[in-house]
């Protein structure tokens, strides 16, 4: 750097400070034009895992205060276990159902998948789903895991890792954006193809 350029009061000190700046400009600038990660199948599947457990946890805990208050009631037993046996399932599929629709078509994460810094996007248009799309994927996985789990070998082998129900459906599962402390959530990328 030339000497005369320099300002007469400015210091070594701020212009270690001036190029720690750039730098990180610099790089906060690459990372946004950065190409979108694609995620594979160990990642999803330990974020399917961790949803699982969540929703069974909490299925098991209804289950035992349903069966707590009945265990109160005085009433026949028969006919009540074929009653709460069709209606505990029919809950527990709502639940599901519920449980990944919401999440999908809110932030595009399960609590799994924001543990595992993944994100559920519409493959169009990089946007998160809409609750229809989110129900179309969520049976679509059901379908994908009927042949013994043979849906989701496309994973292994396609360009984006979209398995049959994000072809299916028309999503792809991304690397989430990483935030820092006090920074604001960034709208999704648009995945690149």
């Amino acid at each position: 750097m030339n000497h005369a350029a320099r300002s007469p009061g400015e210091s070594p000190l701020s212009r270690r400070r001036a190029r720690a700046v750039a730098a990180r400009v610099h790089e906060s600038a690459q990372e946004q034009t950065a190409e979108v990660r694609y995620e594979g199948l160990v990642t999803r599947g330990i974020a399917f895992a961790i949803d699982a457990a969540i929703i069974d946890l909490v299925a098991v805990v209804v289950a035992g205060a349903v069966a707590l208050a009945v265990s109160v009631l005085s009433v026949s037993k028969d006919s009540l276990d074929t009653i709460l046996i069709a209606v505990g399932g029919a809950l527990f599929l709502a639940w599901s159902v519920g449980y990944f629709v919401t999440f999908w078509s809110t932030t595009g994460q399960t609590p799994g998948s924001r543990l595992m810094r993944i994100t559920v996007l519409n493959a169009d248009d990089g946007s998160v789903l809409r609750a229809r799309r989110a129900a179309v994927r969520f049976a679509a996985l059901v379908l994908a895991a009927i042949p013994l789990l043979a849906g989701f070998l496309p994973i292994l082998f396609d360009e984006r890792r979209r398995g049959l129900h994000d072809m299916l459906a028309g999503t792809v599962v991304v690397e989430a954006p990483q935030l820092s402390r006090g920074s604001a959530p960034s709208p999704p990328r648009t995945p690149r193809r």
